[in-house]
């Protein structure tokens, strides 16, 4: 760019005159790139600000007004070096102009990396009630600055004309045996965000793992999640883990669930009979859904005894234990009322003379 503006200037310029000297073509070259940027910073200000300021998102606004003045100082270093260029000064001064718009440049796109990070944060944390957002957040700033630096620094480096071959293969070698020592907890990181945003369970949550332990989730932290048992027991799950397994969760798609209670009667026992003393009972239970309705069924002729399963709703999966313990005791009051026999498993030995 500097190449293709002093060009024109020797082709266009006067080759006499005042404007033959080439001090003075410097300094009206930095006073036209001042006033360049100033020009710029009025259209922001003016027309760029008021124009985002229709917008719905508040995104634009605030990366408008993070790089302004970045920008600005992007433009006044711009002009000092063409200024030296055009008066063919090609030593320190140069690389130092050229470092300083480095660091500028990158400080532009850190700002508004800033402000999507941000923007993206206060989104996430709204879709959840966990702290895992006020890990994160800070986290990836210190991130993406500690990438930027390493990029200004190799960039600098580049400008000053040093071979940054060796310092790249370190990178790539320390990059490697960081992300190796670092591997369980990345996992782990990444495994707690996507529970978040895949909506896989929220705080308060009843689930069943894969391993078989029931509980309520109690928080969603950075490297795993806690999990409360009906014994006031916390666990500690690994996000990468649960990322990973089979989650069953009771309070989705609604809170209601379905309650199951086996019983067994004895041979002979007419299973109309059963089913006439038994649905009535759990019908004029407290919190039982009329819809869907309870259901008695004949499920299975067993090895000693004729099998049984009551079914019935409850409005919340908090009242499902309490209810089938409530529904298993009236069961076997009314069998035993009712003179009909439980059976137990029982084996008959013959004895051969």
């Amino acid at each position: 760019m500097k190449e293709i503006i002093v060009s024109l200037l020797n082709q266009y310029l006067p080759q006499t005159g005042y404007l033959q000297n080439k001090y003075l073509i410097s300094v009206l070259l930095i006073l036209f790139f001042f006033f360049l940027g100033k020009l710029l910073l009025i259209i922001i200000n003016g027309f760029l600000q008021k124009l985002a300021a229709k917008t719905t998102n508040k995104i634009d606004d605030l990366i408008l007004d993070k790089i302004k003045k970045p920008v600005y100082y992007l433009i006044l270093t711009f002009g000092l070096e063409v200024a030296f260029f055009y008066l063919q000064i090609n030593s320190y001064v140069t690389k130092i102009i050229n470092s300083l718009m480095a660091i500028v440049f990158l400080l532009i796109i850190s700002r508004a990396l800033d402000i999507l990070i941000e923007s993206w944060g206060l989104a996430f944390a709204k879709r959840t009630r966990s702290q895992i957002d006020d890990v994160i957040l800070p986290l990836l700033h210190k991130v993406e600055k500690v990438v930027f630096v390493i990029i200004a620094f190799l960039w600098i480096l580049k400008i000053w004309e040093i071979n940054i071959t060796p310092y790249l293969a370190g990178v790539g070698l320390s990059g490697l045996v960081l992300g190796l020592a670092l591997q369980d907890s990345l996992k782990n990181i990444f495994g707690g965000i996507s529970l978040i945003l895949d909506k896989t369970f929220r705080v308060g949550d009843k689930i069943k793992l894969e391993s078989g332990e029931v509980g309520t989730v109690h928080d969603i932290g950075l490297r795993s999640t806690k999990l409360i048992t009906y014994d006031n027991e916390v666990i500690y799950i690994p996000n990468g883990y649960l990322a990973n397994s089979k989650v069953q969760n009771y309070h989705h798609p609604v809170p209601r669930v379905r309650v199951g209670i086996n019983f067994s009667v004895e041979y002979g026992t007419d299973a109309q009979k059963v089913k006439d003393l038994i649905l009535p009972l759990i019908k004029k239970m407290s919190e039982v859904l009329e819809d869907p309705m309870p259901t008695v069924d004949f499920q299975e002729m067993g090895d000693f005894a004729l099998k049984f399963k009551a079914f019935f709703w409850v409005p919340h999966w908090t009242r499902a234990y309490p209810k089938k313990l409530e529904a298993t005791e009236l069961i076997y009051k009314a069998l035993g009322k009712a003179k009909i026999g439980i059976p137990f498993p029982t084996q008959t030995i013959y004895f051969r003379k």
